[in-house]
């Protein structure tokens, strides 16, 4: 069973599954189908209250994080975050708080941006690509195109200079043309780019009864393949992320950060994956619902993953729990041997486990869907990061292998994946 952990990560949502927008491919808007509709999606103040408190007191280490997120959380008014901000300053007795904010950036505006300055919220704006790969499924409730309205959002941000990221859904057409995406994204100003698969399998007959759009996460065993019209393809997402990697290891490093690339050289210098998807086990990043709920993961907000209720239980005893241990843990103990095998098991672990519902070659379940993608990706890039490991670990910088160029590249297509060949970073095997 996973250990308890120090620190974890609680993605608040206040507004529940309520959005301003009607993005076609959205999981969560399902889920106000599982709430009483009857009742205010918005969070109350015994709520935010009785959370900000026990996030400070559960959080080991010195610096204390708040995700805020949705449904769109700018729907909840700035009032709402300036008496979330009072709280926290009150409980953090001296503690740093940091806030990270993911919106759709339609609602901006000055008094959002001036906010935002002043109280150093870290912001994600969801953008998938130029207008017609943002548009194709990013529309409001009238089904009208969003892109501009999200770019007024972004320029509120710079105006105001706020710290900001992008998140971009790689979904079944902007996968196709991986390189239109990254220098869109680097045109408009982003220097953090978070690139999330869309992989959503279509319900079945009971699930569509309860109003349901989406599957629920697969149960050990399951082999239902039928993914929406809008998921990616497994090799497209492959291909995807190596063509945006070839173009960033050659002209980028250092200077435009790729969420998956940072994670994959902390990998390969042999430091715990910084994303639970690539973690041996997972666990530690629950979800928090406007009412209270808790729920393992926000990939898992379905009653037979709901921890409790934190106006009834502390957070930090549903996160160190025994159901919660034994979710995290049960992402190593469901692994299928083909990936127990695997070369790049130390880079991908199997990845999220929501995403588990296809066979191995030998006709085993639990095969992750985006299985073909991560040993594309992991495969290609092994001489790169470990040229980029090497560097660091000779403290150089790992821009250098712009000019340096990477050793036996010819051979990127086809890499040394072996131990043998990973010898040469100087990293421990077993400690990865």
């Amino acid at each position: 069973m996973a250990a308890p952990p120090d620190t974890f990560h609680v993605m608040s949502k206040p507004s529940g599954a309520i959005c301003n927008l009607d993005c076609k491919y959205c999981f969560y808007l399902d889920k106000e189908s599982l709430f009483d509709r009857g009742a205010s999606f918005r969070m109350s103040d015994a709520v935010l209250a009785a959370y900000i408190q026990q996030q400070i007191a559960a959080q080991r280490g010195k610096e204390i994080l708040f995700a805020w997120q949705g449904g769109e959380p700018t729907l909840m008014g700035i009032d709402f975050f300036e008496r979330a901000v009072a709280l926290q300053r009150r409980h953090a007795a001296g503690r740093p708080v940091q806030n990270a904010f993911q919106t759709n950036g339609v609602l901006l505006d000055d008094r959002w941006g001036e906010f935002f300055k002043r109280e150093n919220f870290l912001v994600g704006i969801s953008i998938d690509g130029p207008p017609p790969l943002h548009d194709r499924y990013r529309v409001d409730k009238g089904g009208k195109p969003t892109f501009d309205r999200v770019m007024r959002g972004l320029a509120v941000l710079k105006k105001h200079g706020v710290e900001f990221n992008t998140l971009s859904v790689v979904h079944r057409e902007n996968a196709r043309q991986p390189l239109e995406v990254y220098r869109f994204l680097k045109e408009i100003g982003s220097g953090f780019l978070q690139f999330i698969p869309l992989v959503e399998r279509r319900p079945g007959a009971e699930t569509a009864a309860r109003g349901l759009d989406h599957a629920p996460p697969p149960a050990p065993g399951t082999t239902e393949t039928e993914v929406t019209e809008w998921s990616v393809g497994a090799a497209d997402y492959g291909e995807f992320l190596v063509r945006i990697f070839e173009e960033w290891v050659r002209e980028d490093v250092g200077k435009v950060y790729v969420q998956l690339f940072d994670v994959s050289l902390g990998i390969w210098l042999g430091q715990p994956a910084g994303l639970c998807l690539f973690r041996e086990t997972c666990g530690d990043a629950v979800a928090l619902e406007h009412n209270g709920d808790v729920f393992s993961c926000d990939h898992f907000v379905y009653p037979g993953y709901r921890l409790g209720n934190l106006l009834n239980t502390s957070l930090g005893e549903m996160v160190r729990g025994p159901q919660q241990r034994a979710f995290g843990a049960a992402k190593a103990g469901t692994l299928p041997a083909y990936c127990r095998n695997c070369d790049v098991r130390f880079a991908c672990n199997g990845e999220c486990p929501k995403n588990r519902f296809t066979l191995t070659p030998e006709g085993e379940p639990g095969l992750n869907y985006l299985c073909p993608a991560y040993q594309r990706f992991f495969r290609h890039v092994d001489p790169a990061m470990h040229a980029m490991a090497w560097l660091i670990q000779n403290r150089r910088a790992p821009a250098e292998i712009m000019t340096r160029g990477v050793p036996g590249r010819a051979a990127l297509s086809e890499p040394k994946t072996t131990a043998e060949g990973r010898a040469g970073s100087g990293l421990v095997e077993g400690k990865r």
